[in-house]
């Protein structure tokens, strides 16, 4: 990953020549302070900087030399929006890299993750997705939670829906949140976390 270090008499003044050096404004770059040279009548700060563009390169060629060595071809396809990124798998065997209940697509974004946090410092806000696993998971995810939190608000019984990974229950904690009639609460412990859509007191 392309790192580049700019020393500053003050850390704006070093963010300053990284911006004027890479042409890029300063919410398009991870900027990681590295240490302050004090002399005895001056006083330097360094910096370590890294462009937005050069870390979703980065994972898009990981994930390439990834796929390749699981014996697979796949075409990766990139989407920013905001704040986050998203890729897109399409292999030629989307199943195996999905994994028995998203397993081994899970697997892959916490590795990837890890690596980018080593790289950058921070958090990289990502998601990986294969053939739309994710994205056709999540409408099926949204119309269930919509779907028991009415027969909740209907019946007034509590209905404890099938274990989940961590993004599956956020999913649901977040499309019922804005829900008069529900509240959601996680139980047990991981693998078998599941969450308990309980109605509203009055």
């Amino acid at each position: 990953m392309n790192k580049s270090k700019f020393v500053g008499k003050t850390k704006e003044d070093a963010i300053n020549q990284a911006k004027i050096e890479l042409q890029e404004l300063e919410e398009n770059l991870y900027i990681k302070e590295l240490e302050v040279k004090s002399g005895l009548f001056n006083k330097k700060v360094e910096i370590e900087v890294i462009r937005k563009d050069d870390v979703i390169d980065f994972v898009k060629n990981y994930l390439k030399d990834l796929i390749k060595n699981m014996g697979l071809n796949a075409n990766i396809e990139v989407k920013k929006r905001e704040e986050m990124a998203t890729f897109t798998i399409y292999a030629d065997n989307n199943a195996i890299l999905i994994g028995k209940n998203g397993k081994t697509l899970e697997a892959i974004t916490i590795l990837i993750k890890q690596i980018v946090h080593k790289e950058i410092g921070t958090y990289f806000n990502m998601t990986i997705d294969i053939g739309e696993y994710k994205a056709q998971q999540q409408k099926r995810i949204e119309s269930l939670a919509k779907r028991v939190a009415r027969e909740v608000a209907r019946s007034k019984v509590p209905a404890k829906l099938d274990p989940m990974n961590s993004y599956e229950r956020r999913l649901i904690h977040t499309v019922l949140a804005e829900n008069p009639k529900v509240i959601t609460e996680s139980e047990g412990e991981e693998p078998n976390r599941a969450v308990v859509i309980k109605p509203k007191e009055e």
